[in-house]
C-alpha cells in the first residue's frame, strides 16, 4: 500500500463492510478511516497491501505485529470482483508478513468466503456473539472512580493489554482518541475506549472493573440512543451479565480466530482495527 491508495482503499471497504456510526457525517467517517488505514500503513508497511483492477484499487488487506503477536485489522473486496481469488491473494500476503508472530488474532465478519479462509490457516476458531440496544441503566452499579482519562490512560491500558492480550496497545490508540473516542479508566484495573456507546476496546484486570467500565461506556451513549458490544467470546460472561441487565438483544457475530502464546483474552472485548 502507498500513501496515494489510502482513499481507495477505504472507498472499497465502505462499500462492502462498514457500518456507519449513527449521525456520523460522511466526512467525519472518511476522515477517520483514513487515518487509520494511514497509521497501519506506517507502522506496519509490510502488512498492509491492495489489490488493483484496471488501475483502480479495489482489494485491501492491512495487517500489523504488536509485540509478536500478529493481527488481521481490514479485509475488503469490491463487490463485482469477489470470488476470483483476490481476497486469498491478499489475505496471503498479510499472512506471510506474520510468519515469525508466535501469536495470530482475527476478527472475521460473517462472510462464509472470509470465514473459510481464516479456518484454512489452522488457528482455533473462537465463535461469538454480540449485543445491541437502547441499555436500560436502572440495574447500573455506582460508578464512582471511573474517569474519562484521555491520552494520561494510554499507560494504564498499555499495560493492561499486555496482560490480557499478551501485547499492549499503546502505540495504536492515540489514533481513536484523536477522531473523538473515549477513554474510561477504573483505577488500574479495567479501561475501555469507546465511541458513544459503542465499545471499541475493554480490557480488564479482574471481571468486577470491566462490568463498572463496560456500564459506563453504555452510560455514554446517552438517552435513547443504541448501544454496541460485539465479538464476546466463551469466557466473557461478566460481559454477558451486563449486556443482559441492560436489556441489550444478543445476535450471532463473526467468529475470531485466536491462537498462539496469548493472554487469557479474559476479561476482554478486542478491537476490530487493533484487535
Amino acid at each position: 500500500m502507498r500513501d496515494e491508495d489510502v482513499v481507495d482503499a477505504d472507498r472499497v471497504c465502505a462499500e462492502v463492510l462498514y457500518t456507519p456510526y449513527a449521525g456520523e457525517e460522511e466526512a467525519a467517517r472518511a476522515a477517520r478511516q483514513h487515518e487509520r488505514i494511514r497509521h497501519l500503513a506506517d507502522t506496519d508497511p509490510g502488512g498492509c497491501w491492495v489489490a488493483e483492477y484496471e488501475g483502480r484499487v479495489e482489494g485491501v488487506g492491512l495487517s500489523l505485529v504488536r509485540e509478536g503477536i500478529w493481527g488481521f485489522s481490514l479485509f475488503g473486496v469490491a463487490e463485482a470482483l469477489q470470488g476470483r481469488g483476490i481476497g486469498r491473494e491478499l489475505f496471503d500476503r498479510c499472512w506471510d508478513y506474520g510468519a515469525g508472530a508466535r501469536a495470530h488474532l482475527i476478527l472475521s465478519s460473517t462472510n462464509p468466503q472470509a470465514i473459510t479462509i481464516y479456518a484454512r490457516t489452522g488457528v482455533p476458531i473462537r465463535p461469538c456473539v454480540a449485543f445491541a440496544g437502547i441499555a436500560d441503566l436502572t440495574r447500573a452499579p455506582a460508578l464512582d472512580g471511573v474517569e474519562d482519562a484521555g491520552e494520561a490512560g494510554i499507560p494504564v491500558a498499555d499495560a493492561i493489554g499486555r496482560e490480557v492480550r499478551g501485547a499492549g496497545h499503546g502505540r495504536d490508540l492515540r489514533i481513536p482518541l484523536a477522531s473523538g473516542a473515549r477513554m474510561l479508566v477504573f483505577e488500574d484495573r479495567a479501561f475501555a475506549v469507546a465511541r458513544g456507546g459503542n465499545v471499541m476496546l475493554l480490557a480488564a484486570r479482574d471481571a468486577e472493573a470491566a462490568q463498572r467500565v463496560l456500564w459506563a461506556v453504555l452510560e455514554s451513549a446517552g438517552p435513547g440512543a443504541t448501544a454496541m458490544v460485539d465479538f464476546l467470546t466463551a469466557g466473557q460472561d461478566w460481559a454477558l451479565s451486563v449486556c443482559l441487565d441492560a436489556g441489550l438483544r444478543p445476535s450471532p457475530d463473526g467468529p475470531m480466530f485466536a491462537g498462539g502464546a496469548l493472554g487469557p483474552l479474559a476479561p476482554y472485548v478486542p478491537s476490530g482495527a487493533y484487535l
